[in-house]
């Protein structure tokens, strides 16, 4: 038991270790940083306006940040033939995939949350709702890494399959955002009765948790033959 959870760790960390040398938490919280700078001038000077908008505006940015990084979740270890040692180690197949995902979700989703205050701050949301809202998206997050990532394996085989990993997780991503901005709705009007969202959120990435690593490796196995 030792070595696998050994084994787990060491896969989520070199998971993390290639993250940040690849440049891609920078460049996440980069996007953030630059979307909430641009989205005022977008918007107008109507501060309440702003302050109604920011919240939901925060999911989608955590999407988008989150789907432009999904393609290097399995692509180079395909490339290189790593997922194929994966395969050989004492360690199941499935397990090793959601190391490789906690690894995805410490390197970049949690930067993004801890941003997510002075982000929240920047458009105009009242410094007692950002918690709030910070809360809801801690528990929605899971949800998007590992629906994101079965996405990531299907289109695994596709050479600059980018795109292709956009259009197969973004459904998966809907019921995650609709929930998440109801969230953020209830959340701006005082947060009364949030206990139910933040329910449904944690309940789907749950979902996610339980059913995401076995459906991410069969499409790695399939891809493998």
């Amino acid at each position: 038991m030792s070595m696998k959870m050994s084994l787990f760790a060491a896969i989520c960390r070199q998971h993390m270790q290639l993250a940040w040398r690849g440049g891609q938490t920078v460049l996440a919280v980069s996007f953030l940083f630059i979307a909430v700078t641009l989205l005022p001038f977008g918007l107008g000077p109507e501060l309440k306006l702003l302050r109604a908008l920011a919240p939901g505006l925060l999911w989608v940015v955590l999407a988008i940040a989150l789907l432009a990084t999904l393609d290097r979740l399995f692509q180079a270890d395909f490339e290189d033939g790593a997922l194929d040692r994966l395969m050989l180690l004492p360690l199941p197949f499935e397990a090793a995939v959601l190391a490789k995902l906690l690894g995805h979700f410490l390197a970049l989703v949690v930067p993004l949350l801890v941003s997510v205050p002075l982000a929240g701050l920047l458009l105009n949301i009242e410094g007692a709702r950002v918690p709030l809202v910070l809360a809801a998206m801690a528990c929605g997050a899971p949800a998007l890494v590992l629906s994101g990532g079965i996405g990531a394996a299907l289109a695994v085989s596709v050479r600059r399959g980018g795109l292709l990993t956009v259009l197969i997780a973004m459904p998966f991503y809907v019921p995650v955002l609709i929930f998440g901005a109801a969230t953020a709705r209830v959340a701006l009007e005082g947060g009364v009765g949030i206990w139910p969202y933040l329910g449904v959120l944690a309940a789907l990435s749950g979902a996610a948790l339980l059913l995401a690593p076995w459906a991410i490796a069969a499409a790695l196995r399939s891809a493998l033959r």
